[in-house]
Order: C-alpha cells, then sequence, then structure tokens
C-alpha cells in the first residue's frame, strides 16, 4: 500500500481506547477533511500535525486515513496560530484570548509565547501568573514536539513520544539514553520487545548487561503467564537463550550473577535449582509460612465433644450426613486450617452449611467468601448468609498507602473463621494477601474441586495445599441418591476418572453428544440449538443458556460463535442503537460480561448483564435484572459479549444449560479438567456438540497444567 503524507490539523477527536493503543479524528487540511485513525493517543484537538500513512476503506465508516506515525507542525500564519490556541491546547488561552494574542502580535505570536513571555502582559486580561501558566503550557507543547523529532531522527515511532512524556516529562530523551530498557517497567504498554527495539536503534550492544538483566527479568515475569510460580535452571536457560538470541554461557553467567547478587530468588530442591521473579517468591514463601502460623495460633474451640455436637445437628436438620460429611464437619471445628474437597453431588454444599451453624453456635463471626461474584453470589444463596468476593473482602485498591489490598496484617480482617468457596481459582498471589488479612487465631477452611481447572493466575495453590498432607483435608466421593439421578454428575465422575460417558444424540437425555465433522456445521448447530431448539423445550436463550468453547479463536471459538449469535438474537436495526469498541459491535439489548472486577461499579469478573440504553458518551448495563450501571467509552475495554464464554470464563459460574463444541482444530486445549470444570457448570442439560475424536481425547487426556510450583515442598517442611 502506497505510503503518503498529508498536513492539517485535528478538528475533532471521535474516540481513544482507554489503552491508548487506538484514536480516531477528524483531520481537517486546506483542501478537504476526513476521519483518520493512530496507533496510539491522538495529537491534541487544533494541533497542526503531519500524518504519514495510506488511505484504506473501513467496510462500515468508509474512506479513511489509516495513520502510522504524526510529527507535530508548528502553525506559522495569523488564522493558523489563532486556530490552534483557540482549541484551549495551551492552558490558560480560549478563542477570545487566542484573538486578543493573534491581534496584538500576529505571526510572532508563539515566539512571543516561548521566548518573551513577559510581553503577554500587553494583551488585556493577561497577568504575570496567567503569562507564566501560558508559557508553561506551551513549552510543555514544544518539549513534546523535541521528545517526538528526537524519536524520528533515531528511527524509534514517533508515536510513543506522548506516553514517554507523560511518564518522564522534559527528561524523557536523557533516561532513553541512559538506560532504554526502563522504559518496559515504567510506561504501560511498552513491554521488553520496543525497549529492545528502541535500545537496539540507539546502537546498545546485544550482549549489554542492561539488556541480559531486563530480559532476564521478562522472561522469568512471563512464566506467570503460563501459571507457573518458578522455574527450573534449564528450562530458564532455554527460554532466555531464545529470547535474547545469545550464546548460552553468556545467559548463564549473566543467570549466575543475578543469583549471585541477590536479583534473582532460588531454591534448590531434588538437586535441581528452581528461579522465581521475586514477586512470587514471596508470594509462595509468605503463603506456606501463614499457613503454618494460622494453623498453630488457631482458638481451640471450648467444645468437649465435635462429634457429638454434628449428631445433634444431624437430628436438628432432620439431615443424614455420610461419613465423609460427618468427618468433615468435625474437621472443620477442631483444625486452624482445613480443606474440604470433591466432585457434583458428593454434599459440599450441606457441609458448609453445617460447618457455619456450628461455627456461628459457638458464638464465632464467620465470613464467606468466593473468587468471583457469581460465585459468592452462589455461596450466599446456599447458605442463606452474605457472602463476598475475596477482592471486596480484602478491600481491594482501598490501600491508604497506595497497596493492592486495604486489609492485611496491619488491618486484618473481623472474624473468628473464614469459609472459602471455589478455592481452587485462588492464584498464589491472591492467597498471599488472602492470609495476610487473617487475625492470629482465626479458624480458615478453603471449599473447592480440586478437579477442576487451575486459577487463571500462578500456582496450583489449593492442589499443592491438598498434596502436601501437611493440611486436614476431607474428600467426599459419596454421591448422594437424589444426585446420581443426574446424568450430569455421573457422567462428571466418570469423565473425571477418565472413562467414556454414556451418552446419546437425544436432546431430551439431559447429557448428549451430538455428532458433527466439520466445523461450520457444528457452529451452525450450537447457534440452532441456542435460539430455536432449546427455547422450544422452555430454556431462555439469554438467562438459562450458555456456551462454552475452550478458545477464543476458530469457526467455534468464543469471538466467532458471539458474532453469530448476536447477529441471530439480537441483529442490528433502524432503532437499535450500537457502538463499536475495536471489532466488537455492543448493541442495545446484547448480553455482556464484565472482564475485571470494579468496585466503584461494584460489578465484578464474570458479571453477565443486558445492555439498555446507548449514547454518543458511552451506554448502560442492567445486572440481575435490576441494577443499571453506565459505562463511559474508555470503560469498554471491560466488556465482552457473553453469549458465548471460555470454559475459564465460567467457572464458578452454574447455568441450567451448557453447549459446548469439541472440534478437532481445538486439539491443544482438549483435556479432562477443561471438559470436566465445563460440564460441572450444568444444572439440567449439558450437550457437547462435534466430532468423537475430539471427545475421546477430551475425556482421555489426563494431562494436568503443568505448573512449577514448590508450595507442597514448603508445607511439608513448615507444617
Amino acid at each position: 500500500m502506497e505510503q503518503e503524507k498529508i498536513t492539517g490539523s485535528v478538528s475533532r477527536i471521535i474516540w481513544q481506547s482507554g489503552d491508548e493503543r487506538f484514536s480516531v479524528f477528524r483531520f481537517e487540511t486546506e483542501s478537504f477533511d476526513t476521519s483518520a485513525t493512530l496507533p496510539c493517543p491522538p495529537p491534541p484537538q487544533g494541533q497542526t500535525v503531519e500524518l504519514s500513512g495510506s488511505w484504506t476503506v473501513h467496510p462500515r465508516f468508509g474512506r479513511q486515513f489509516k495513520a502510522d506515525g504524526f510529527s507535530i507542525v508548528t502553525p506559522s500564519d495569523s488564522e493558523a496560530i489563532e486556530k490552534f490556541l483557540a482549541t484551549g491546547v495551551v492552558e490558560g488561552v480560549g478563542p477570545a484570548m487566542a484573538r486578543r494574542l493573534v491581534a496584538k502580535f500576529g505571526e510572532d505570536t508563539l515566539e512571543v509565547i516561548a521566548h518573551e513571555p513577559h510581553r503577554l502582559r500587553e494583551v488585556s486580561g493577561i497577568g504575570p501568573k496567567t503569562a507564566k501558566k501560558i508559557h508553561e503550557s506551551y513549552a510543555e507543547q514544544a518539549e513534546l514536539k523535541d521528545i517526538m523529532l528526537w524519536l524520528e531522527s533515531h528511527g524509534i515511532p514517533s508515536t510513543l513520544g506522548a506516553k514517554l512524556f507523560k511518564v518522564y516529562g522534559s527528561l524523557a530523551i536523557e533516561i532513553i539514553e541512559k538506560n532504554p530498557y526502563r522504559l518496559a517497567d515504567d510506561v504501560q504498554g511498552i513491554g521488553f520487545v520496543t525497549a529492545d527495539n528502541i535500545a537496539r536503534n540507539l546502537g546498545w550492544e546485544a550482549d549489554s548487561p542492561d539488556r541480559l538483566e531486563a530480559g532476564l527479568a521478562s522472561v522469568l515475569n512471563g512464566i506467570a503467564m503460563d501459571g507457573h510460580v518458578c522455574i527450573p535452571e534449564e528450562e530458564l536457560l532455554n527460554r532466555t537463550v531464545r529470547f535474547l538470541g545469545l550464546r548460552r554461557e553468556i545467559v548463564a553467567e549473566a543467570v549466575r550473577a543475578a543469583r549471585s547478587n541477590g536479583d534473582i530468588p532460588c531454591e534448590t530442591v531434588g538437586g535441581t535449582d528452581y528461579y522465581y521473579p521475586p514477586f512470587l517468591y514471596e508470594a509462595e514463601a509468605e503463603t506456606a509460612q501463614r499457613l503454618a502460623e494460622l494453623d498453630r495460633a488457631a482458638r481451640t474451640l471450648s467444645v468437649e465433644s465435635p462429634v457429638e455436637m454434628v449428631e445433634d445437628w444431624e437430628a436438628k436438620n432432620g439431615t443424614q450426613l455420610s461419613d465423609g460429611q460427618r468427618e468433615a464437619m468435625v474437621a472443620a471445628l477442631s483444625y486452624g486450617v482445613f480443606c474440604l474437597t470433591g466432585g457434583p453431588g458428593t454434599g459440599k454444599t450441606t457441609v458448609v452449611r453445617g460447618i457455619l451453624d456450628l461455627l456461628k453456635s459457638n458464638g464465632m463471626r464467620v465470613l464467606l467468601a468466593a473468587p468471583t461474584g457469581r460465585a459468592a453470589k452462589r455461596l450466599s444463596e446456599a447458605t442463606g448468609a452474605s457472602a463476598a468476593t475475596l477482592h471486596r473482602l480484602l478491600e481491594a485498591n482501598a490501600g491508604a498507602t497506595g497497596s493492592m489490598f486495604g486489609k492485611d496484617e496491619d488491618d486484618p480482617l473481623e472474624a473468628n473463621a473464614i469459609i472459602v468457596d471455589e478455592a481452587s481459582m485462588i492464584d498464589i498471589v491472591l492467597m498471599q494477601h488472602l492470609l495476610a488479612a487473617v487475625p492470629p487465631g482465626c479458624h480458615i477452611i478453603f471449599v473447592g474441586d480440586a478437579a477442576q481447572l487451575p486459577a487463571v493466575g500462578p500456582g496450583l495453590v489449593l492442589r499443592d495445599i491438598i498434596r502436601s498432607g501437611a493440611v486436614p483435608t476431607v474428600r467426599l466421593t459419596e454421591i448422594f441418591r437424589q444426585a446420581a439421578e443426574s446424568p450430569i454428575v455421573m457422567n462428571a465422575h466418570a469423565i473425571n476418572q477418565g472413562r467414556l460417558p454414556a451418552v446419546t444424540e437425544q436432546l431430551d437425555d439431559g447429557f448428549a453428544h451430538i455428532v458433527i465433522d466439520n466445523e461450520p456445521g457444528v457452529a451452525a448447530c450450537l447457534v440452532d440449538l441456542a435460539v430455536r431448539a432449546l427455547p422450544e423445550r422452555g430454556y431462555d436463550p439469554w438467562a438459562d443458556i450458555q456456551i462454552l468453547s475452550p478458545m477464543h479463536r476458530g469457526e467455534c471459538g468464543v469471538a466467532a460463535l458471539n458474532a453469530r449469535l448476536q447477529a441471530v438474537l439480537n441483529p442490528p436495526g433502524f432503532h437499535v442503537s450500537e457502538v463499536r469498541y475495536g471489532e466488537v459491535v455492543f448493541r442495545e439489548g446484547d448480553k455482556v460480561m464484565q472482564l475485571r472486577n470494579d468496585y466503584e461499579k461494584e460489578v465484578f469478573n464474570g458479571d453477565i448483564g443486558r445492555i439498555i440504553h446507548i449514547t454518543q458518551d458511552g451506554l448502560t448495563i442492567l445486572f440481575d435484572g435490576e441494577r443499571p450501571v453506565k459505562y463511559e467509552k474508555n470503560e469498554m475495554k471491560d466488556l465482552a459479549l457473553a453469549y458465548a464464554m471460555t470454559v475459564h470464563k465460567s467457572q464458578g459460574s452454574e447455568y441450567p444449560v451448557v453447549l459446548m463444541p469439541l472440534v478437532d482444530s481445538q486439539f491443544v486445549m482438549l483435556r479432562r479438567t477443561l471438559l470436566y470444570t465445563a460440564v460441572t457448570r450444568a444444572k439440567d442439560r449439558a450437550v457437547l456438540v462435534g466430532t468423537k475424536r475430539a471427545f475421546y481425547t477430551a475425556v482421555t487426556d489426563d494431562r494436568t497444567d503443568r505448573r512449577y510450583t514448590l508450595l507442597t515442598e514448603r508445607l511439608t517442611n513448615s507444617l
């Protein structure tokens, strides 16, 4: 595509993404105006710039200029100067003041502002303070221009200029020249690769100590994205050699030096050295230490016979517990730290209700929590008691000193016991902060299904705690009669044991596998089930039916399925407002999901709602059928269509009907834990659609997420 340059001014900013990676604005030249895009924040409104890029035709918005960079142009004639100043880009100057300044100084106006600010007082309405404000504000514009010119002269995209100036101000060039690798830590959206490209353009050597240090840190921090807490030395060397493109001996020497200097924590287990990012080393070590302290310090209940107390509870509630349930309730009364695990239908909820009753009857203040909003809501409904997300419980982002959580060892939770449900979803960092906020003497009880997918974040915390044998644990295995009548429960246990479940292609059997050998057919079938076949059986396609896919991409991935379902369930219409955010169109009536915890709005990761109103400024979503929440445009990054979602995103939730594609192209993700987690999200019906091969692979592939952690070893040594 032919590159060209156009010069003009930014007349109106249409939209910019919250992550500062994309912007759309109206651009006015002497002969025409057009829409333009940039892969960065837009230039200031009214600023004269030269855009470099090419013309494209957007399928919906028509012809526009797709710029890949820009440079600031100082306006030279009086009319252009007045237009520039009238936009308010210079603090203290509006349209009226711009007219007076240009009337007084003409084409020299900007020179006066920059170099003779005392003369500004010759204009009515400008005193010493205002003159200083105008001069300093314009000087910032000049500094930004200098930074952008410097970047361009060194072959670095000038689009980074605004980000660098925002973080470093006038010191940006000096800081970059001294150590460009700082950018990866200091500037949002700039990672090691971008910082490395800048450094190489500035002439830094590939084996420079700063590059080795930054590259090693990047590799170590990257292991958290794969779920690891630490990494064996051999794998660390292999990854870093590939990442930096250096000889192995150079990288090995850098690792040894970093370890010797104390920059990289290391533990040796079984003759193997394991290296950590410092923050994960601290999280794992503190988790093990706090579990040991809580176990030793828990206040002994004044109960002569926990067994008799449990039996009395059974009699009072007319409940017949299994041996495992009874053992679990006794253990919860006897130990400071306790784990309860088991699959669907084994009675975990009954045990939690019983434990809650008995602890409260002993005068204990008990807090209930879960990792997600939907899981906390389910826990509250099951127990009849208030439950909070862990982030809300810990008062996330409320720390007075800028810490991650308001509740910690200095301001602990007010509780005698804490019950945490869906504990398999807790990663090592969240566990560290939770335990830090548990007061000495408090009991803590973890409840979860260890066979489900692990947390999205680093670690295998619940599995490691159970595997260590250092924390009292009861695993419920007996399936209750009522649950045994559910094909979902029985087939979930079969899957967990690696056995092919008993399935038919009959939609009304409760658990079905519809065999289709091509992906377009699978996608079409899922849409038909969601919008026709299941609604004909009384299920609401909005509230009752949820499609869960193993992957985001592909014809049967989340993105494609959401687009298909949106087109059928909520198509565009003349009276239906919509707004585009990136590649996604949000439309009034759409089913959407919150992607992160937002404590100001009181919406949480996994919460699902419906869009009820869209304006030029944003949209409004109705959560829980009753609570409207407003979003500005830059907050739409926290939303996704929710007709389909990944299995990971469904953790902690339940739906009357779960539909799931199983196709061969998803092979890399197909494993037992994923299928088991998806199936156990369904209450009434689970319908799998796809190939027999993919189904067989998902059931028989017992690969667990291989994650390097040493929490089990730490617990074994400390408890």
